[in-house]
């Protein structure tokens, strides 16, 4: 397969403008990583990774309130099917180490869908394949997120 015909396959990108829009580009994110449990949200301070994980799980059902997991590392869910889900915020940490200590690698290996912010902090115990998720924010305040499915 030649290089643009897998990047087309394996990559999108979707703009927004508001928050009112934000359920609609979940439901567009999860059909595209329908088959992929590690989904890695990058972005700057304040560009809406939780927010967008929020709404992720608005539309997957999930019955506990969402919040981001700053200061215990992970958050877990549990949708109106029964299926567990992972959040994770790693942007506290020190080293790969502490998210060892917490069994990061049990979640990210367990098939249950992962949704980790600040993943470069665990880049080594990362799996080969996970969704990539960047959010940038434009000078209007739009989000343009990039989606790439890596090691696919």
């Amino acid at each position: 397969m030649d290089f643009s015909l897998y990047h087309l396959m394996n990559s999108k990108s979707i703009k927004y403008n508001s928050l009112n829009e934000i359920k609609t580009v979940a439901k567009t994110i999860l059909d595209f990583g329908q088959k992929t449990p590690v989904w890695i949200f990058e972005g700057q301070m304040g560009a809406g990774k939780t927010t967008l994980i929020k709404a992720i799980c608005d539309v997957l059902i999930v019955t506990s309130h969402v919040q981001s997991p700053t200061y215990s590392l992970v958050n877990e869910y549990t949708t109106k099917q029964g299926k567990d889900l992972y959040h994770f915020d790693f942007y506290r940490i020190k080293n790969e180490e502490e998210a060892m200590d917490i069994g990061v690698e049990d979640y990210l290996y367990s098939g249950e869908r992962c949704f980790i912010e600040w993943a470069s902090k665990i880049a080594n115990l990362l799996p080969s394949k996970y969704l990539k998720i960047e959010i940038q924010v434009l000078e209007d305040g739009a989000r343009e997120i990039h989606l790439e499915k890596v090691g696919v």
